[in-house]
């Protein structure tokens, strides 16, 4: 099994990687820069000081006075000069220091070729020497003593030994210094990769979560990334494939419902032949002969009263039957361009005796630039009339019926958008749902087939209906009807 390193872990580690090697180089060549300083500072200290030594002693080089050379040498040496040496002309030893008895590699002989001149460097030489039981460095300089006639023969030469502890001490200060540094640009780099990597990992999470909530169906949440990089792009890629899936859903959901629908059409159809093969011949003849029976003037009004309410009964299956089959049938339309608000007037005009008898107001509002519609004007009466009448069977005595009329523009195409509401009950919630289902009702005496005929229609013409949501009591449908032509 292999091991699962996270995006985040991977950048911060190689950012802070990255961050060390390079705070690594800046102060390797920083110490490295400081401790060549350090050692030319140091060298050329050492310089001036032999140079002093040989000043100072001049004149008892020439003399000769050794013993006021000894005394020089016994005043200045310490721990920062552990040793001064004099030679002579011959390369010998003649004048030394007292700090480092015992150590003849040192006061051996002089370190200048024989045939110096004066423009020659002075020797200069690293080592480390042993004082009072202690290793100590110190840089090694001897320089040559020249007559003041100008002659290149050297007369003498002076070597000292400077320690050189206070540089190297000097030199951990600023070691101490840039580990301090490092310290802090190593801890600074780990926030800095772990902040980058958190903001660059952060949109990358949230499209996993979004990639996990498409795996399970949820297509209505986009992630909101407001950047304007590559995380950003994929974002809005992302988001506008989601967009995609969601329309291309709701259209399979959509066609899966309209291939039900043309499936429990086609079983309703079968059913509704037989039923018009079976049923209404007979019952035609029943309704016949009823009405022969109650046209003798023998029976008592009673019996014809009775009569009466059968070919009411009769009449109203026969309704049925008829809606039943209008509904199964598939009915070519006959388009033309109608205003909307002549075809609304127009089913008003149709229930206005019915809506009287029960004094309902009815309000119409015509919004301006209402567009005109390509429709089967019987066919939108039809639709129309359907809502109408549930409304009217809904409302009490004294109810109220308001219609809307207003132009819409849906997906960049003009619609028109017919709201019909009332004050009545309204429609329970758990029945919206099967609302415009074939044969579901609410009513004792419906058939459940208007409001499926109505959507059947509206489809038709390429249109939805819906139950809208509406405050206070009532209920309210909403049909939008394209102005384009129905295909």
């Amino acid at each position: 099994m292999k091991l699962k390193i996270s995006i985040s872990t991977r950048l911060v580690f190689w950012i802070t990687l990255l961050v060390c090697l390079l705070f690594g180089s800046v102060l390797f060549v920083i110490q490295s820069r400081e401790a060549a300083i350090l050692s030319e500072e140091a060298e050329a200290r050492a310089r001036l000081l032999a140079e002093s030594l040989r000043d100072a002693n001049y004149q008892s080089l020439f003399r000769p006075d050794q013993a006021a050379i000894q005394k020089y040498v016994y005043d200045h040496i310490d721990e920062d000069m552990p040793y001064i040496i004099f030679y002579d002309r011959a390369g010998r030893s003649y004048v030394t220091g007292e700090l480092i008895p015992g150590q003849g590699d040192i006061e051996l002989g002089s370190r200048l070729p024989e045939d110096v001149t004066r423009d020659d460097p002075p020797f200069s030489e690293e080592k480390v020497i042993q004082v009072r039981g202690r290793g100590l460095r110190v840089r090694e300089v001897e320089i040559a003593v020249f007559p003041q006639n100008n002659e290149d023969e050297k007369w003498a030469s002076v070597k000292i030994g400077m320690s050189l502890e206070p540089m190297y001490a000097k030199l951990r200060e600023v070691q101490k210094v840039l580990l301090l540094i490092g310290a802090g640009g190593f801890l600074l780099g780990i926030a800095g990769a772990t902040l980058l990597a958190r903001r660059i990992t952060r949109p990358i999470h949230r499209l996993v979560e979004g990639t996990v909530r498409i795996s399970k169906g949820d297509f209505s949440q986009a992630i909101a990334i407001a950047s304007r990089d590559e995380v950003g792009d994929l974002a809005r890629s992302f988001n506008k494939m989601t967009g995609q899936l969601l329309h291309a859903r709701d259209r399979m959901e959509d066609a899966n419902r309209k291939l039900v629908q043309h499936e429990k059409l086609a079983s309703i159809g079968r059913m509704a032949a037989t039923i018009a093969h079976e049923i209404r011949n007979p019952l035609t003849s029943v309704k016949l002969n009823i009405q022969k029976v109650a046209e003798e003037e023998s029976f008592a009004e009673t019996v014809k009263a009775h009569l009466g309410l059968s070919l009411e009964g009769i009449d109203q299956i026969e309704r049925f039957i008829k809606e039943l089959l209008n509904f199964t049938r598939v009915q070519e339309l006959s388009l033309e361009r109608w205003p909307i608000e002549q075809i609304v007037e127009e089913s008003l005009k149709l229930l206005r005796e019915t809506l009287a008898r029960k004094k309902v107001v009815v309000e119409t509002t015509y919004a301006e630039g209402l567009p005109q519609i390509h429709v089967d004007g019987d066919k939108m009466r039809q639709v129309f009339l359907n809502v109408l009448r549930n409304a009217h069977e809904a409302l009490e005595a004294g109810g109220k019926i308001s219609i809307v009329c207003e132009p819409v523009e849906e997906g960049g195409k003009r619609k028109a958008r017919i709201r019909i509401s009332d004050n009545g009950p309204g429609i329970p919630e758990k029945d919206r749902e099967n609302i415009f289902e074939p044969f579901f009702s609410t009513k004792p005496s419906g058939f459940g087939v208007g409001l499926a005929n109505a959507r059947k229609i509206v489809e038709q013409h390429n249109g939805t209906i819906r139950v809208g949501k509406k405050q206070g009591r009532g209920s309210a449908f909403v049909i939008l009807i394209p102005a384009e032509e129905a295909t």
